[in-house]
């Protein structure tokens, strides 16, 4: 295959449609055309490779404009008989050559994707077929000797190996969740106990995850069926108990594809019945079907979307072409290049386990981050905590939040209060933050005196922004004395960071501060050292990008450039993430900085535009973005240079970031946070000289960072980690938000 010529590439989506394959549309879309190659794409999945003629369409950089809030596909998806047999293949073969295609980006579940390798190793013998039949002209041929392929995973079950999270997933979650608490206020007021069945053939993680994020009573899954032939009773017993301490409702989720240790499927409405039977209670069920598949895809599922669609394009444009095919996934934020067909045996291999009824080997299969989720959920579905053992290690814990409210706080306590009690530990909460701790404001807290933490927005102990002076240290060593405080977590952001840090230097002259301190990242604007996301961080970008979306469609109908501000201090984070996830033009953010060749570019960008017919330009800024040119600034200019080609106006989104009730995903990543900074507290209290850390997701896995380093990895001046790994995204971001591609693709041979 000569390298002279242009390549021309195909992309489709196949099977059941995800939240975010749009996204990965756009991205290979205008990536392909910026690298110089021709793409088309492909209605209606393999049914369209089939059925060839306008189903294979040339894609231009416009074609994919105004695609990435919506839900679906809009190239379409089906399921096609035809490609299941070799004669389908062939037919589709044929169509790819007479469009030139050589390359194809698959977006679908586990069967899209084994077709699509079964397609390309066939390739060979497909066309010496065709070749064969007259079909293909014999020189034709010959220039395409193999066809490239790359998969993209689509599949709202997260039920793929090679990947962290699915395209689609995030916002099945979304979904879920948002049903299930509303579902929750109903219920409450009726004293009502809800079933509700998610999607999850062979995969719980649907369920199980919803089930962290609301607080569920019980959550069935495929991998790990109840342990006890009478699980009824018990899950009854759980219920009951959960009335009588005061629990008000409940909520039992159903995985579609839950059974039991025989292999007998576990059925919604069995469970109704069960509960209404055992409780005397009035239960309902909701199915919620398709609706968790539906609506406008979440901020990650947009930017993980936008990230594997700009990299499938360069994986078939610089790959070698002769390496077997890859999945490529989203591995501790980065793009992660895995085997395909190595995915999808592993991927079958769960489903093969629970029909052996070999759950044990499902569950190692998944992994221990959904083992210790399963984990974690059992203990806090609960209705009252284990009765202590005699000989158990039994401390005096404290929890505090500090500086500005993050959702997801609340969350992170009741989880860390839940599981020390639960471990027989005392658990204390300090009331409005560092203020409130120099003031003695300690109070014992209980297993309910959480109930209803977990989807609950702002800070229920309440906040402050204090950092304690050298004489509020002392005071804080007195409270902590007079408390018999054994170990502190520190739920929040900046100011919590440093109050700690003041009390680790104090160590040498106080005693009452040697006790373990663990740091809890809780920050809107993701600017901690030590971790990649801080919790809250994800509410504010799907806030921003949801108030986008609605600024966008006011803004198409009028000829019309919109400057956004957003939060973040110095750090660009929400800035450039809710750019890459809402398709803005521009992002203006402190790092970068902002200069008047820059604006000009921009303003020379905007005229030529909305010269040319488009009726939107989209800019979003970093409050902190540059002194001199503010938001009200960069919106004058943009008006003055519109000379009434267009106008402009400005939007400031101000508190509303730090609103609203938690997403999924910082539900449950606090859970998951709070539950190890618990057993750290702990595991460091049996030590002579306890540690100081702060812990972060960073590397895959959540990891304890020393105290003492954290001026070290610090921007002090402007309060933000001095690595920061989304710097990666704004390469990308650049590419794909420009009106066009830079390098013009030179005429089709």
């Amino acid at each position: 295959m000569s390298n002279e010529r242009v390549r021309r590439l195909a992309i489709l989506t196949s099977g059941g449609d995800a939240p975010g394959m749009n996204a990965v549309v756009r991205a290979a879309v205008r990536t392909a055309l910026e690298r110089g190659a021709e793409i088309f794409a492909v209605a209606e999945g393999f049914q369209g490779l089939v059925d060839g003629g306008d189903r294979i369409r040339k894609m231009s950089w416009n074609s994919v404009g105004g695609i990435l809030q919506k839900g679906g596909t809009s190239i379409g998806t089906a399921r096609c008989q035809a490609f299941r047999t070799r004669e389908g293949r062939l037919v589709a073969a044929k169509n790819l050559i007479a469009e030139r295609i050589d390359g194809l980006i698959v977006v679908g579940g586990d069967g899209s994707l084994t077709g699509a390798d079964t397609f390309r190793r066939e390739w060979t013998g497909l066309v010496a077929e065709l070749t064969a039949q007259g079909a293909v002209p014999a020189d034709t041929a010959q220039r395409y000797p193999r066809l490239s392929i790359v998969g993209l995973v689509g599949s709202i079950d997260n039920d793929f190996a090679g990947t962290d999270m699915t395209i689609g997933t995030d916002t099945a979650l979304h979904r879920i969740t948002e049903a299930i608490d509303a579902l929750a206020s109903t219920a409450a007021s009726h004293q009502r106990c809800f079933v509700v069945e998610v999607m999850g053939r062979d995969c719980g993680y649907l369920a199980l995850m919803s089930g962290l994020a609301t607080g569920a009573g019980w959550v069935l899954i495929p991998e790990a069926p109840p342990d006890v032939p009478d699980w009824e009773e018990r899950m009854c017993e759980v219920i009951r108990e959960g009335h009588k301490a005061g629990r008000r409702h409940s909520t039992v989720i159903v995985a579609e594809g839950a059974r039991d240790r025989d292999g007998k499927p576990i059925e919604a409405e069995y469970v109704r019945k069960t509960l209404q039977e055992k409780l005397s209670l009035e239960v309902r069920t909701t199915v919620l079907g398709h609706v968790q598949r539906g609506g406008a895809p979440s901020a990650f599922d947009r930017i993980m979307g936008t990230l594997l669609g700009f990299a499938a394009v360069e994986e078939l444009l610089d790959a070698d072409p002769d390496s077997p095919p890859c999945v490529l996934g989203i591995h501790e934020n980065r793009v992660h290049r895995t085997p395909l067909m190595e995915c999808v045996e592993k991927t079958r291999s769960v489903g093969l386990a629970i029909r052996e009824h070999d759950y044990e080997r499902a569950m190692d299969i998944r992994g221990q981050s959904f083992r210790s989720a399963f984990r974690i959920h059992k203990t806090l579905v609960r209705a009252l905590p284990h009765t202590p053992q005699a000989g158990q290690r039994r401390f005096k814990l404290a929890v505090i939040h500090a500086g500005a409210p993050a959702p997801g706080m609340n969350t992170a306590v009741r989880a860390a209060v839940r599981l020390g009690i639960d471990q027989g530990h005392s658990i204390f909460g300090i009331r409005n933050g560092f203020e409130g701790f120099v003031e003695g404001e300690v109070t014992p807290l209980d297993w309910m005196s959480v109930h209803g933490f977990v989807s609950a927005g702002g800070a229920e102990l309440g906040t402050s922004r204090l950092v304690p002076s050298a004489s509020q240290v002392d005071e804080l060593a007195k409270v902590i004395e007079k408390n018999d405080i054994q170990g502190l977590l520190i739920i929040g952001g900046w100011a919590g960071y440093e109050a700690a840090y003041r009390m680790l230097q104090a160590r040498p002259r106080l005693a009452a501060l040697k006790l373990p301190i663990v740091c809890f990242p809780a920050a809107i604007d993701n600017n901690l050292p030590g971790t990649e996301y801080s919790i809250g961080a994800d509410t504010a970008l799907n806030s921003i990008v949801e108030a986008v979306d609605k600024i966008k469609q006011s803004a198409v109908a009028w000829r019309r450039c919109v400057v956004v501000e957003v939060m973040g201090r110095h750090c660009g984070y929400l800035a450039a993430l809710s750019a890459l996830a809402s398709g803005a033009e521009r992002v203006y953010t402190h790092e970068e900085g902002i200069t008047m060749a820059k604006l000009e570019e921009d303003l020379r960008h905007l005229v030529a535009g909305f010269s040319e017919g488009k009726r939107l330009g989209l800019m979003i800024r970093n409050e902190n973005a540059n002194p001199v040119f503010t938001t009200s600034v960069l919106r004058s200019l943009f008006e003055e240079e519109g000379k009434g080609l267009f106008d402009a106006r400005e939007a400031i989104l101000g508190h509303l970031q730090q609103g609203g009730n938690p997403t999924p995903f910082d539900r449950i990543q606090a859970t998951r946070m709070a539950a190890r900074a618990i057993e750290y507290l702990v595991e460091e209290q049996a030590k002579e000289k306890p540690a100081a850390s702060y812990i972060g997701h960073r590397g895959g896995r959540l990891q304890f960072f020393p105290l003492e380093k954290f001026p070290e990895e610090v921007d002090l001046e402007h309060r933000r980690p001095k690595s920061q790994w989304w710097l990666s995204v704004l390469p990308v971001l650049r590419i794909l938000a420009q009106p066009g591609p830079t390098r013009q693709v030179p005429p089709g041979e």
